[in-house]
């Protein structure tokens, strides 16, 4: 039995689609053995937690660690050892620790194979907007995302389907200011994973109950049947 179907879900009678931990799992399972991730903040930090069994991937963090592992008990943090997110994480064995800056060389260097980001909005051809909704009292939160986009080989995506009041968060064009332009390949959102083709938005999976006119209904552009 998977890691998904045994876990623990809070009012799971009342959810429609997969919950985060899902999500990250989901995530998880489509990075290549061998590969350096790097992961932003929020659900993304939870990819660490569901690498797959025989699968090894190594974990960056801008703050200047390579190797870092899952997040740790409450009796084994060390709170001198966090994650670009300020949240306490372990390291692996054989884990190195550097300088800021040397952690961007290895990402502005196309060293990192994966990112897996959050997001506010996404178009159709994957641009990516997830820093600021451009509005005069927004406050501006890029971190390394621009980097990251720039120079990460493949950009990973995890996102609710839509925002809180139930707008899409795919949409035909960003109306956000853009982090980057054509950056995505891949999206998982609680209804269902999504890859970007030339073509457009193509659903590789439904979560389970979830069916493909519920999600277009939830999507600001065209989709395209898996």
């Amino acid at each position: 039995m998977s890691k998904i179907s045994q876990h623990n879900h809070e009012d799971a009678s009342d959810r429609i689609g997969w919950d985060r931990e899902q999500m990250a799992q989901k995530a998880a399972q489509d990075i290549p053995d061998g590969a350096y991730v790097n992961l932003g903040i929020g659900i993304p930090e939870k990819v660490a937690r569901y690498v797959p069994e025989g699968r090894e991937v190594i974990y960056h963090t801008e703050n200047g660690l390579l190797g870092m592992g899952p997040t740790p008990e409450d009796d084994e943090i060390d709170f001198e050892l966090i994650n670009a997110g300020k949240k306490p994480v372990s390291a692996i064995a054989g884990a190195a620790y550097f300088h800021h800056a040397d952690s961007f060389a290895m990402i502005r260097g196309k060293h990192i194979d994966v990112c897996v980001l959050g997001a506010m909005q996404v178009s159709a051809k994957g641009d990516l907007a997830n820093w600021s909704t451009g509005a005069v009292d927004a406050i501006p939160a890029v971190g390394g995302a621009m980097d990251l986009v720039a120079g990460v080989k493949t950009i990973f995506v995890i996102t609710q389907h839509t925002t809180k009041q139930g707008e899409p968060k795919l949409i035909e064009h960003c109306s956000y200011p853009l982090t980057g332009r054509g950056v995505v390949s891949r999206i998982y959102t609680d209804l269902a994973v999504i890859k970007v083709t030339e073509r457009g938005l193509e659903v590789v999976e439904l979560a389970p109950g979830v069916d493909f006119d519920y999600v277009q209904q939830r999507t600001g552009c065209e989709l395209l049947r898996p």
